[in-house]
This record gives structure tokens, C-alpha cells and sequence, in this order.
């Protein structure tokens, strides 16, 4: 009996430092990031990071489309913490290959948005390049594609213009439509926001007309390209990081978008306004978690924040949830073994996934919760009837 109570003992002990390792390992992530992202702070670690240590935070940093802001932590670093030679030129040729492909993306932005308006629509930007330019260094910020939204009802007026140009479409759920052109994977938006609950489209439809005096401009190659007013880009911003994580998860690099588009916006948005978009789209709750997690994790300074969140929260439990989950969830090992095949995703274990999800954020946003699964249905159907 004594043997075996010793057994535990050592297995216990085993299962802790293993615990202790990657709890050490993630904490220097995210010390990277944080440098990365706001472009100060130094290193601080028990022991240097090892050759292991830094392939480990190199996987990470993918599955998550962060390698930009880790890699520009390392200006920060001392000699010694830099990663091996190796690992920094492979680094940095990707860095370089991020960089060719902004560039590129760029390029189409600034074409189809001229050809675009020669057609008589009024495209807006969404997230992506519009986003990145809140970033110290845009150009390592990875997009990976772009989002076209049509104002006054001309999503369908886009649509037809891409079949006169025998360009191949494929229509998806979500209301929504994507192609490549010029390399480049491109989406178009019927809904400017990821809010599913079909009773707030009055509301979100009038909040365009009381903000379009507020639209910026973000010169792409010397064309002027329209966004959205501060505080609508935020909620779409973070509409569209909650539809991602009640379903299947989404990476850090989204909430870095959020950090960033707080940090640079503080002063232009009207912070009482912005605290009633949210309780009136029916994320407010939400929100408040991920206010939490912006400033406890990513170092947002909670001065950015338009409104204080309530001192009780515990957002521990969904960074976790993002840090497996990574990008989209495609990569998450916990279900690495899971049944792949399902007709709600090819996800492995797609619909206990979804099912887990939609409970855990259910108490933060229950209508959009709700609402969500017959949305998605509804949306999936008709876009096999586009016209």
C-alpha cells in the first residue's frame, strides 16, 4: 500500500511540472506578444528559452497568425533570449513572404474599390487592412483575406458585377459570398455585423444611418477607401470575434485587432454610446469578459476602455479556450483524435464542440446564442437561392 501511495506521489509530482513547464512557456508567450504588440517591455523568465522552448512558441505563433508581432519582439530581447540563428532567419523569410503579401492585398483593395465605385456601389472595408493600420507595423499584421460590405443594398448589384466578369463565386452561409482574384481570397457581407439575432436588425440597420457622418477614409496606394465610424468598426470587430467563438474558437490575432482598435480610438469614440451599441445588440455582457481579457493578457491599458467592467469577472477560463482552439479551431489537440466526419463541420467533434460553446456563452449573450444555430441554418439554405 505504501508503494503505491509513493507511485502517486511521483506521478503527481510528474504531472505538475509538466503543468508548471507550459504554464512557463505560455506565460512567455504572451510576455512576447505583449512587446510585440505594444513595442515595449523586456523579457522576463526562471530559465532561457531553449531551442524547444522557442519551436514550440514559433507553432504557437502560426496557429494563432501572430508570427508578425512575436517577431517584432525580438528588437526588445537581449542576445541571449533571441532564438536560435536557424529559427530567426526561417522567421524572418516569412516575416518577408507576410510583407509581399500585405503589399499584394493592398493592390486589389485599391482596384476593386475603384472599380467598384465606377459601378455606382458604396463599398466599406471590413476588418483586415482597415484594422492593421492601428498596429505599429501594419505590414506584419496577417490578413488573411478581404471583406467587402455594400451600402444601400448593393451586395446583390456586386454580385452580378462579378458574373459579368466570369469571375467564379461561391455563395456561403452567413449571408455572404467569397472568390479569388489576383491570388487574393476575397468575401462579400449582405449583414455589416456578426449579430444573428434577426430582432436587432432594425436597431443595427439605424445605427449605420446615426454614425455615416462618422466614416473615415484609409488612403490604400492613394485611394481613399472608406470604413466605418470608430465605434461601429469596434462592434464589428468584436461581433465577429464572438460569432467565432461560440462556434468553433478564433486566434489571438483578432483580440490584438480589438487591443489595437481600442488603444488608437479611445479619444473619437463616444464611450456611453458605445456601452449602449453593445447592451443594445445584446453583447454587453460579453464584452465585459472581453474587456477583461484585453487588459489582463494583452496589456491594453484599462484607460482605453470605454467603460469599466464589473470587478467579479473571471475571463481566465475562455482564454484557455482560445489558447487550444487557436485560429478557427482548426488546430485544437484536444480533439486531434476526435470523429472528423459531420454534417455541421469537418471539425473533428464538430458538434460537441458547438454544443459546449453555445453553453459556456450562453450566460454572456443568450439571444445571440439562441438565435445563432437557426441563423446559420436559414442562411446556409438560402444561399443555394442567391437571386
Amino acid at each position: 500500500m505504501i508503494y503505491f501511495s509513493i507511485l502517486k506521489f511521483i506521478i503527481f509530482g510528474i504531472m505538475n511540472a509538466q503543468k508548471l513547464m507550459g504554464d512557463e512557456l505560455k506565460d512567455a508567450f504572451f510576455q512576447l506578444l505583449r512587446i510585440g504588440l505594444w513595442n515595449k517591455g523586456v523579457l522576463i523568465t526562471k530559465s532561457p528559452l531553449t531551442a524547444e522552448d522557442w519551436s514550440k512558441i514559433y507553432s504557437i505563433a502560426i496557429n494563432h497568425t501572430l508570427d508578425g508581432l512575436i517577431y517584432d519582439s525580438f528588437a526588445f530581447l537581449t542576445p541571449e533570449q533571441l532564438p536560435p540563428s536557424t529559427l530567426r532567419m526561417k522567421w524572418a523569410i516569412r516575416i518577408d513572404q507576410i510583407e509581399r503579401h500585405n503589399a499584394l492585398m493592398n493592390t486589389v483593395i485599391a482596384n476593386q474599390y475603384k472599380d467598384f465605385c465606377e459601378q455606382g456601389l458604396s463599398p466599406i472595408l471590413q476588418k483586415g487592412q482597415g484594422v492593421a493600420q492601428y498596429y505599429i507595423t501594419p505590414e506584419h499584421r496577417i490578413c488573411g483575406d478581404i471583406d467587402w460590405y455594400f451600402e444601400d443594398r448593393g451586395y446583390k448589384q456586386a454580385r452580378n458585377f462579378l458574373k459579368k466578369k466570369s469571375i467564379t463565386i461561391n455563395d456561403t452561409a452567413g449571408f455572404s459570398l467569397d472568390y479569388d482574384w489576383k491570388g487574393i481570397h476575397i468575401e462579400h457581407h449582405k449583414l455589416l455585423f456578426d449579430v444573428r439575432n434577426p430582432l436587432k436588425s432594425g436597431y443595427l440597420n439605424k445605427i449605420q444611418k446615426v454614425y455615416k457622418e462618422k466614416q473615415q477614409t484609409l488612403a490604400i496606394q492613394e485611394v481613399p477607401v472608406k470604413l466605418l465610424a470608430p465605434e461601429l468598426q469596434l462592434l464589428q470587430v468584436n461581433s465577429h470575434i464572438f460569432k467565432h467563438l461560440i462556434t468553433f474558437g478564433i486566434g489571438l490575432r483578432q483580440f490584438c485587432d480589438s487591443a489595437r482598435l481600442y488603444h488608437k480610438t479611445a479619444s473619437q469614440v463616444d464611450q456611453q454610446s458605445l456601452k449602449k451599441i453593445y447592451q443594445d445588440a445584446g453583447i454587453l455582457g460579453w464584452t465585459h469578459l472581453l474587456h477583461l481579457l484585453l487588459v489582463k493578457y494583452l496589456g491594453l491599458p484599462q484607460a482605453d476602455l470605454p467603460f469599466p467592467y464589473p470587478s467579479d469577472l473571471d475571463a481566465d477560463w475562455m482564454l484557455d479556450e482560445i489558447w487550444y482552439s487557436g485560429n478557427f479551431g482548426f488546430h485544437d489537440e484536444r480533439f486531434e483524435q476526435g470523429k472528423v466526419k459531420s454534417q455541421i463541420s469537418l471539425r473533428p467533434e464538430g458538434t460537441r464542440r458547438l454544443w459546449s460553446n453555445f453553453m459556456r456563452y450562453f450566460k454572456y449573450a443568450p439571444q445571440e446564442v439562441l438565435f445563432f444555430p437557426f441563423v446559420q441554418l436559414y442562411s446556409r439554405i438560402t444561399s443555394t437561392h442567391p437571386d
